[in-house]
């Protein structure tokens, strides 16, 4: 079922956004669609992670500092 919604955007915002719709040929509502599928399925997929007794007692526990990262970090880089 399709719904409308209404978004307020900075003008520059909207016209940069149509014309790369024009240029990519599609709509913007299809293009903000499917920006807005990927995150809930990325929160989705972050949720949907089961770690063992074992992993979770060592999360967090390792730091990368020659990258400067944690290891939550260079997860959600993946």
């Amino acid at each position: 079922m399709q719904s409308k919604l209404t978004l307020t955007v900075d003008q520059e915002v909207i016209e940069s956004a149509k014309e790369y719709a024009k240029d990519n040929a599609r709509s913007l509502s299809n293009i903000i669609e499917e920006y807005l599928k990927s995150l809930v399925s990325k929160k989705q997929a972050k949720t949907n992670v089961k770690y063992s007794k074992l992993v979770k007692e060592l999360k967090g526990s390792v730091k990368f500092s020659s990258i400067n990262k944690d290891y939550d970090q260079l997860l959600a880089m993946l």
